[in-house]
């Protein structure tokens, strides 16, 4: 069974998956096994390791500290194509599809695909989207590429059906690294209701009420990062965990 089958049956199972993103720049080596051992205690689905910059920070080491200390899967969320590591389980094959920058609709993949193809992990094809989250984020400055408007749901799945039709498996709604507002519910409801694929959304969600409404709104999978960079937020993982995962084990869904 491939890996993003496995992904998509936690997600029917839960209601939808878990999954915390970890920056090798700014993770701390020493704290890292205890909170991947509590993440995996408090039901987390997956990771995502990277960043959009990663310049002293090692891909390989904090894959295998998190591999070490847990089984979940470790999928690599690239900032550029040099981000594969042969220690992942997967990579996200990101297309910024919000972009009219041709070095990330076109250059960086195929850079990539090689490097992919010889560390033998899977790739899996995802329509990235930026959306306006209040402040400039570091994907942005770093594709020098403008988000969609927070306030144009229209726009958002339109671009999500391009990224359906292009083959992509899902699509990715993000705020941004350290976003001041998360992706507005209403987009997240427009693209879900005008698309067949899953929906990933990430940046800006700080509360277990805020990851919920998403699920709500019709993602099929939450990712937070930096609020769990923080000393002591650990232990909401498990709040958010229930939050996230909106079926009960009889397989009624919570509202």
């Amino acid at each position: 069974m491939s890996l993003w089958q496995k992904l998509l049956d936690v997600k029917n199972q839960k209601g939808a998956g878990f999954w915390i993103l970890i920056d090798p720049e700014d993770v701390d080596p020493g704290r890292l096994p205890e909170f991947v051992n509590k993440a995996k205690d408090s039901d987390v689905d997956a990771f995502l390791v990277g960043a959009s910059t990663l310049n002293s920070g090692s891909l390989d080491d904090t894959i295998k500290q998190i591999k070490n200390n847990c089984d979940l899967p470790v999928i690599i969320f690239p900032g550029s194509s040099e981000q594969v590591s042969e220690f992942a389980d997967g990579i996200l094959f990101l297309t910024l599809i919000s972009s009219r920058n041709p070095d990330y609709l076109i250059s960086e993949q195929v850079k990539g695909a090689p490097l992919i193809k010889s560390a033998c992990i899977e790739p899996i094809a995802t329509g990235y989207i930026l959306v306006e989250s209040g402040k400039v984020t570091t994907v942005q400055s770093v594709s020098n590429s403008e988000p969609i408007p927070s306030d144009n749901p229209e726009y958002a799945r339109s671009h999500a059906l391009a990224a359906q039709y292009m083959g992509m498996k899902a699509v990715y709604l993000e705020a941004g690294s350290g976003a001041l507002n998360s992706v507005p519910q209403e987009i997240v409801t427009a693209v879900n209701e005008f698309t067949d694929i899953p929906i990933i959304v990430g940046g800006g969600i700080r509360t277990p009420q805020c990851a919920r409404e998403k699920v709500i709104a019709g993602a099929s999978f939450v990712v937070v990062g930096n609020h769990f960079e923080q000393d002591g937020t650990e232990n909401m993982l498990g709040e958010f965990a229930e939050a996230i995962h909106t079926k009960l084990k009889c397989g009624v869904s919570i509202e």
